[in-house]
């Protein structure tokens, strides 16, 4: 993959040992999901500390993520299963993350709005999920295996934000990035769906004819 995000590049390293042993991709994607929806369960405490080993084993598990597809790519074993497993993957992981961080402020100064804005993001997740797998199937991308990427730019993706969840949280800032990151969350689901009506209605994309007089 030409210009791939600078945590892909190193997951395609790190994946190489993997290789010449019985580690399936999607056995790669099951671990990274464990690990992620422990990480969110931690948030979920309303404790501080468990909250702090909850976002970097959540961070953890979002660049392992890139390990599955890295490892296919490297085996020749893309699949349909792997690549519906690692959008599944992935929104319940984001999914889990914004509804336990929710349940965690629920004493903060949000009170019952946070649980609120827990559910908003949960559903973005799941909803940008379908979304994306309809762009995909519009871009006729499953057939070779490929997910549809984010917007990105000098290595870096949309998606690299989550990694900033650690250090902001241990620094005591979790309550504010959680209400940009779930107004952030709606807004993706917002132009994901535009996306995919722009693909299902390509005569929106085409210019107008010109009438020449």
């Amino acid at each position: 993959m030409k210009n791939a995000p600078w945590d892909q590049r190193a997951a395609r390293i790190l994946v190489r040992p993997l290789v010449h042993t019985s580690v399936t991709p999607n056995q790669v994607t099951i671990v990274t999901l464990i690990f992620a929806l422990a990480g969110a369960g931690l948030l979920a405490t309303g404790d501080a500390l468990a909250a702090n080993w909850g976002v970097g084993l959540f961070v953890f598990a979002r660049f392992l993520d890139h390990l599955d597809g890295e490892l296919a790519r490297q085996l020749g074993k893309t699949s349909k299963l792997g690549y519906y497993l690692d959008y599944i993957s992935g929104a319940l992981s984001y999914g889990a993350l914004f509804a336990c961080i929710g349940i965690g402020l629920r004493d903060s100064g949000l009170g019952p709005w946070a649980y609120v804005l827990g559910f908003a993001g949960m559903a973005s997740a799941l909803i940008s999920m379908f979304l994306n797998l309809g762009i995909d199937a519009a871009d006729e991308a499953i057939k070779d295996g490929d997910a549809v990427g984010y917007p990105g730019y000098a290595g870096f993706e949309l998606e690299d934000g989550i990694y900033l969840i650690a250090p902001i949280t241990w620094l005591g800032f979790l309550l504010p990035f959680f209400v940009a990151a779930g107004i952030g969350a709606s807004v993706y689901c917002i132009w994901t769906l535009t996306r995919l009506l722009r693909r299902r209605n390509p005569k929106q994309l085409a210019p107008e004819p010109k009438h020449e007089e």
